[in-house]
């Protein structure tokens, strides 16, 4: 370990005085008041575009792993990578968690006693703990420039080396005070480094509840704790820093950072803090259209990682975390299917189940839930549903259908009477909409293609009366295929048709009674 810096100089390092001691802040962010096994959860999130379907995902665990063991679950926004911050991304990452009612304890907009929940809010806690690492020589400033360091990134890969900062790469981990005073004399602004004790031969062992035991080899770099540039600190500074003080328990997080773990360690033991448990799920992959190799949902490439999406087109919310719920908790579809009432706020997420292989992500499951869901709703729910969408994201034809509830309610309550016989052919609120169009005059499109009866159509014409029950209609069917000899089928196709425009639709005596009697005679003129 290298000696420590002075307090004037470490002033200078830092550009401005430490505001706190680690004391104080122990005293600022004491130890939460909660049960042995309650768990204190954490998401998040960085505002660096739309919010990936993989951050709803691990929202979704975290949420749950929390209300479970009767803890505390966090949204904490992560927003210290100002050059890759995109305007607007927060206020989606918080209409996403309120859309899908996974709606934090402590966080933006929700408050908490442990915040700010921004971390570019918290600059003094990362300096303050900065500070105290270089008065102990547990780091140290770097002056390195971008330029220097690609120049040793591709030395590095050259030579077939790791790349980073760390060994005989590690130009100014020994500078003396005076050297370091002659840098900043000379106007450079430093990061803050890491002042790395461990050596790569050696191993670190953690036994992850999820993937059991892990060992990995020590980390040696001196990674960057505190960016000169903007003087905010790297993700891995801020996890150490933020978890800690926020007394978080457990960090559930993507495979992907299983890599970081032993860094993350490092800096646990070295500040002397009890790290937070950690488990590493899963990703949601999906199968590479070009390769057919299963990967990780990009943001870059593919539309279903967008979280957004889900919300615009309209999928129900209770069928996505039902989707997702599944990949993550063994055993809950089955569940579900025989207990309706099943959902995932009362099915317990075990952690030990939890799976180690990714799971490919399937549009057609996820429809099927969606149809699941949809099929189990009241009428006056699922118009509700229809009529909320279509208010905030549905197009101008879409608020043509929702203007008039009670003729909408009609439409849709069609063949939602006989519980054994439930339809399922409503996906998204979007797709409910657009599958029930042909009930509006300036939405229909009549079906050109057909091949009419038309003599059929006329002789229906004759004898329609709006105020005949379902028998007597059909018999009237009956009577006019016979006369022509014809099925009574191909009489009602014509009349499906010539209704909606489709050979397929729901009980054609049902959609011509939520007509009435004007319109069932003009689609059929309309035809003749």
């Amino acid at each position: 370990m290298r000696n420590g810096l002075s307090r004037d100089l470490i002033v200078r390092v830092l550009g401005e005085a430490p505001k706190y001691t680690l004391d104080e802040l122990e005293i600022m962010f004491p130890l939460r008041n909660l049960s042995e096994d309650a768990l204190v959860t954490r998401v998040a999130p960085s505002p660096t575009g739309f919010m990936h379907l993989g951050t709803l995902y691990q929202m979704m665990i975290a949420k749950k792993l929390a209300q479970q063991s009767n803890g505390v679950f966090m949204l904490r926004i992560e927003d210290t990578d100002t050059k890759r911050e995109v305007a607007g991304a927060v206020e989606v990452i918080l209409k996403c968690a309120k859309s899908f009612n996974l709606i934090p304890d402590e966080g933006p907009e929700y408050g908490g006693k442990y915040g700010p929940y921004y971390q570019s809010q918290r600059k003094d806690v990362y300096h303050s703990v900065a500070a105290f690492l270089l008065e102990k020589g547990l780091a140290y400033p770097c002056f390195l420039t971008a330029e220097e360091m690609d120049t040793i990134r591709e030395k590095q890969k050259t030579a077939g080396w790791a790349t980073g900062i760390y060994g005989e790469w590690a130009r100014d981990r020994e500078l003396t005070e005076e050297e370091i005073i002659s840098h900043l004399d000379n106007g450079e602004v430093p990061s803050i480094r890491l002042y790395s004790m461990g050596n790569k031969n050696n191993k670190i062992y953690y036994n992850d509840k999820v993937r059991g035991r892990l060992i990995f080899p020590e980390n040696e770099e001196d990674i960057v704790l505190i960016k000169s540039n903007d003087r905010l600190p790297t993700y891995h500074f801020a996890h150490l820093c933020d978890d800690h003080f926020m007394r978080t328990t457990l960090v559930q997080r993507g495979e992907e950072w299983l890599s970081s773990l032993n860094l993350h360690l490092q800096l646990f033991r070295m500040m002397g803090w009890k790290n937070p448990e950690y488990i590493h799920v899963a990703t949601i992959n999906k199968l590479d259209e070009q390769t057919h190799n299963s990967r990780k949902l990009s943001k870059r490439t593919d539309p279903e990682a967008n979280t957004m999406q889900y919300l615009i087109n309209g999928f129900p919310q209770e069928a996505v975390l039902n989707y997702l719920y599944n990949i993550v908790a063994a055993g809950y579809e089955e569940e579900k299917a025989k207990k309706s009432e099943t959902n995932i706020w009362n099915y317990p997420l075990r952690i030990k189940k939890i799976p180690t292989s990714s799971a490919l992500f399937s549009t057609e499951k996820l429809e099927w839930w969606a149809k699941e869901y949809i099929a189990t709703l009241s009428v006056d729910v699922l118009v509700k549903s229809v009529v909320d969408w279509a208010e905030e994201y549905g197009n101008e034809n879409n608020k043509k259908q929702i203007a008039n509830i009670d003729y909408l309610t009609s439409v849709l309550s069609i063949e939602r009477d006989n519980p054994k016989r439930i339809r399922k052919d409503f996906i998204t609120w979007k797709q409910t909409l657009e599958e029930v169009a042909y009930f509006w005059d300036d939405l229909f499109v009549a079906n050109k293609e057909y091949s009419y009866n038309k003599d059929a159509l006329n002789l229906f014409l004759n004898t329609w009366d709006f105020n005949d029950d379902k028998d007597t209609w059909w018999a009237k069917i009956v009577k006019i295929s016979e006369s022509l000899c014809v099925k009574p089928g191909e009489v009602a196709m014509n009349l499906r048709v010539a209704m909606s425009g489709r050979t397929n639709t729901p009980d054609l005596y049902s959609i011509m009674h939520v007509f009435g009697t004007d319109r069932v005679i003009e689609r059929i003129k309309l035809v003749l």
